[in-house]
């Protein structure tokens, strides 16, 4: 994934050098698969003494996923669209943070993908003391939900296939105008990276899986980028959302086809 572009650190730092001096600013750092957003945010953690939570890390539990799957739509089981996500958990994580004292060490979830389960507290991360701010990388915090009409039409064969009712995106939507707003609102600062377009996302996907294999990302195996590009479909109609301007965020910053950043807005 490269290393995190400087300009980004240093706009994450006026972000927490603008929040409140009571508590450690909580700042989400949001944009499409693949865009760099763990990088910025792990970079800027240890820049500035903050703590980086991935919100790929609060998943909800194989089973909890399972049980979604059973009772809502079987397209829960697939972790990543809103819903899926333990945000009792996260909240939970940032309140323990937040009221930290020196000697405190506060566990820090991890998630296991090729498992896909959570896994044990025992192997999670501990943080020392009190973080300067909590940084949380999020692809899909600040977007707003659609009306019945946008949602009436699917954006992609998944949808078309295995949602034909549209019963999995109106609950993804009912999450993201519900909980998700409810959580977001309580940040002090959202900055969206936002992407040249949803075409490059895959590319940024495909390198992204290619960095985890140890190949280079044109040696990454036809059949894994097949799978990936069904895979980003879960993401495509609320990644098109964000980027068509339903989203809310202070700062926005553009990124070019390498991840570059260009124009700023906020």
């Amino acid at each position: 994934m490269g290393r995190a572009d400087p300009d980004l650190i240093d706009l994450i730092g006026r972000l927490i050098a603008d929040g409140p001096e009571d508590r450690p600013p909580l700042i989400a750092v949001v944009g499409a698969q693949g865009c760099g957003k763990t990088t910025l945010a792990r970079a800027a953690a240890e820049r500035f003494g903050a703590v980086q939570i991935s919100i790929d890390d609060v998943y909800l539990t194989r089973a909890e996923r399972e049980a979604m799957a059973r009772d809502v739509h079987p397209l829960f089981l697939t972790r990543g669209p809103p819903g899926s996500h333990d945000l009792i958990l996260l909240q939970r994580l940032i309140d323990a943070l937040s009221a930290a004292g020196p000697d405190d060490e506060t566990r820090i979830p991890d998630f296991d993908k090729r498992g896909d389960d959570r896994r044990p507290v025992g192997d999670w991360r501990v943080f020392p003391g009190r973080p300067s701010a909590i940084l949380i990388d999020a692809w899909c915090l600040g977007v707003l939900p659609e009306d019945a009409t946008a949602l009436a039409e699917p954006v992609n064969a998944l949808e078309a296939g295995q949602d034909p009712d549209g019963r999995w995106r109106r609950a993804v939507n009912g999450f993201v105008g519900g909980p998700y707003a409810d959580f977001v609102a309580t940040f002090d600062a959202v900055l969206f990276l936002r992407a040249p377009s949803f075409d490059v996302v895959l590319d940024w996907r495909c390198q992204q899986e290619a960095d985890l294999l140890g190949v280079a990302p044109s040696d990454l195996p036809p059949a894994e980028r097949v799978r990936l590009a069904g895979f980003i479909q879960y993401f495509e109609r609320i990644t098109r959302r964000m980027l068509d301007g339903g989203v809310r965020a202070d700062v926005v910053v553009q990124l070019d086809r390498n991840r570059l950043p260009g124009s700023m807005i906020g």
